[in-house]
């Protein structure tokens, strides 16, 4: 039986959930407020398109009524991935989510450097279109507080009107309105802490998975390259203490160990040879046609990990694409 690294995988979700956050914050600083929201819109209709009908059925969820449904949906989907919600029952046709603070999207301080319209961004991107999905033109989303205008936590409800909604009307801003009653309880899953960490991780890569081809398609390959390493290195330089010396216990290791340990960690096939790590594939692109941008964009990360491991003034780490899987040479420390 293979023995799960459940640090390793910490280790992964954490630097991904980060890259996620400071890539947007990036793109606010450098590309300006309504580039920012484009690049999300997409990420979460992308994550949407991909993800929602197949967990609801996997969740056992769409016999529901759709507004329940996809209330039910948002709190036993983010609850999985760590996520601080509550699913808040009124009827069959009006139901209740909440995202408590701390915001896992906009972690920390991050909070207070989001534009309220990236918040809305990532609303119109996904919470707008369960409708759209679920064939019901009447299932709109209410939102009644946001966070990044100073609220306790996004709240709002979906709601089946009696009539077919605009496309503008399919998001709406109500706010004051509050839930009838406290939050409901679900039947939680029985999962092994096993299993429930590989789920953590999966969280995070998959928003990555998402925002690569969406950062590139936005802002163009190069820019797209150029903004997301340059997060990528900062998030690498300003975890690896955690992530490195306190998640994994490897702060006195060989990079080429460390790289090895997460590659594996991420679900790839890798070998080593020396202080050259090599992957059988690329685990975030699967079988997409992403620009090479994407992979410089990505690799950021490992580059920022490099530099803050080992004595001043840390390891060089190069790393590019092989084929479908990737080669880091490592050097220096």
């Amino acid at each position: 039986m293979t023995t799960v690294d459940r640090p390793a995988l910490r280790a992964v979700a954490e630097l991904h959930h980060r890259y996620l956050t400071g890539t947007i914050l990036a793109l606010v600083h450098r590309q300006g407020v309504d580039r920012t929201a484009d690049v999300v819109r997409r990420t979460f209709r992308r994550q949407h398109l991909e993800k929602f009908l197949p967990g609801l059925e996997k969740l056992g969820l769409r016999a529901l009524p759709d507004a329940v449904a996809c209330a039910q949906y948002h709190y036993l989907s983010n609850a999985l991935g760590g996520v601080k919600v509550e699913w808040i029952a009124e009827s069959d046709t009006k139901s209740w989510v909440r995202y408590l603070p701390p915001r896992w999207i906009w972690d920390g301080v991050a909070v207070c450097a989001v534009p309220t319209e990236v918040n809305r961004a990532m609303l119109w991107g996904w919470h707008a279109h369960n409708g759209v999905t679920l064939g019901n033109d009447r299932l709109g989303f209410v939102a009644t507080s946001l966070t990044t205008d100073g609220g306790a936590g996004l709240v709002g409800y979906y709601v089946e009107e009696d009539r077919p909604l605009a496309p503008e009307e399919r998001l709406r801003f109500s706010f004051g309105e509050r839930p009838p009653g406290p939050a409901g309880e679900l039947p939680t899953v029985s999962w092994d802490a096993d299993r429930l960490a590989k789920v953590e991780r999966n969280y995070a890569l998959d928003y990555v998975r998402s925002m690569l081809p969406e950062l590139c398609a936005v802002l163009g390959p190069s820019d797209a390259a150029a903004v997301g390493r340059l997060a990528g290195r900062q998030i690498g330089m300003q975890y690896h203490d955690v992530v490195v010396g306190e998640i994994l216990d490897m702060a006195d290791a060989p990079l080429a160990d460390v790289i090895a340990r997460l590659a594996v960690a991420t679900g790839e096939d890798v070998s080593r040879d020396g202080d050259v790590v090599r992957t059988a594939g690329w685990r975030l692109q699967q079988d997409d046609p992403w620009p090479v941008e994407a992979f410089e964009a990505w690799n950021g990360l490992w580059e920022g990990l490099a530099a803050l491991h080992g004595p001043p003034p840390g390891t060089r780490l190069s790393g590019r694409r092989t084929g479908t899987g990737i080669e880091w040479r490592i050097s220096g420390g």
